[in-house]
């Protein structure tokens, strides 16, 4: 198990290498270090020797990706790929193009986007497994065909329905909880309950049809039939071997989202102004800051990364047929 961890780890490398120079050509395709210090300065009146010293003092004076002026390895070591990219290898995140300590920020950030995302990933696991268990238990019956019914319609509709709706209803109208804003410590869950019940909701379509769909594949083999043949009920067949035996599905997609529990979520953040993750990269992206565009990108590769291995890790805890050496 350690020599597969270690080769997974090496694979990681071109991967992350490849991601971060798609990265960078597609941020520089768009914009050049002559519009990203215009848009740091102001787009009035600004003169190009202030765009020569903003660009000095960020790095932003080099060549891209291969420096002519140079000589030996500064060709490639004296660019702006290499001072603003390679650098993420050491979790160096570096500076913003405003200044700000990206890593400081992603520290301070990263609270708000765990205290909206784990709740969201957990309870919404037990939920859509429960769902989906219990239109399994009544399969081919009215209760199975309304639970499908029902996920096909939240399915259908678009997470900002219940963004707006929600924050219209339940924050405008019965004035339970605020619409918009965050605190630190236990006063932030007044501003949590929102975004977390509307995640919740909004997932339960897709994730009860699907983990629906595992179950009633697993009902129909024959391990089942003999289960129920020894006298257990159909309770006791459906959550002692159809659940179990459906963890390796279940795990593959619960262990890969890791990496959106740490990023947080995009629209959820930015609707309810919670400072996490999730609002700082579109706030990055509006502002084509591209120090912070390049750290989150490539925070969230390695996260996805380490989510597969530790996929691959719990396959072995639910399966003792899988061995990662062989």
């Amino acid at each position: 198990m350690f020599a597969y961890i270690i080769r997974r780890i090496l694979y990681a490398f071109p991967i992350l290498l490849g991601v971060n120079a798609l990265t960078f050509a597609l941020f520089f395709m768009v914009n050049t270090p002559d519009d990203m210090a215009r848009m740091q300065l102001g787009t009035k009146h600004i003169t190009q020797s202030a765009m020569d010293n903003w660009k000095q003092e960020r790095g932003y004076n080099k060549a891209l990706l291969w420096n002519d002026e140079q000589t030996g390895i500064d060709k490639a070591t004296d660019t702006i790929f290499f001072d603003k990219s390679l650098s993420l290898f050491l979790f160096d995140f570096g500076q913003a193009d405003d200044g700000r300590d990206i890593g400081e920020d992603i520290k301070t950030r990263m609270w708000p986007s765990l205290a909206i995302a784990i709740p969201i990933f957990i309870i919404g696991l037990l939920v859509n497994i429960t769902f989906a268990l219990l239109m399994v238990f009544f399969r081919a019956t009215y209760v199975d065909l309304t639970g499908v019914v029902i996920c096909v319609i939240i399915m259908s509709i678009s997470s900002l329905f219940y963004i707006i709706g929600g924050q219209f209803l339940v924050g405008k109208l019965m004035q339970l909880v605020p619409i918009s804003g965050y605190s630190g410590g236990f006063s932030a869950v007044k501003f949590l309950i929102l975004p977390v019940a509307i995640g919740i909701v909004s997932g339960i379509g897709a994730g009860s049809r699907w983990y629906r769909t595992l179950f009633l594949e697993e009902v129909s083999k024959d391990y089942v039939r003999t289960a129920r043949a020894k006298g257990l009920s159909e309770m006791q067949v459906l959550f002692r071997h159809v659940l179990k035996n459906a963890m390796i599905p279940i795990l593959t997609g619960a262990v890969v989202v890791i990496p959106t529990l740490f990023m947080g979520s995009l629209i959820l953040e930015s609707f309810f102004g919670i400072p996490g993750l999730g609002s700082y990269t579109i706030d990055a992206i509006q502002a084509q800051d591209f120090a912070i565009v390049r750290a989150m990108v490539f925070l969230g590769s390695t996260l996805y990364i380490v989510g597969l291995v530790l996929t691959d890790l719990s396959y072995t805890l639910v399966d003792p047929r899988v061995r990662l050496d062989e």
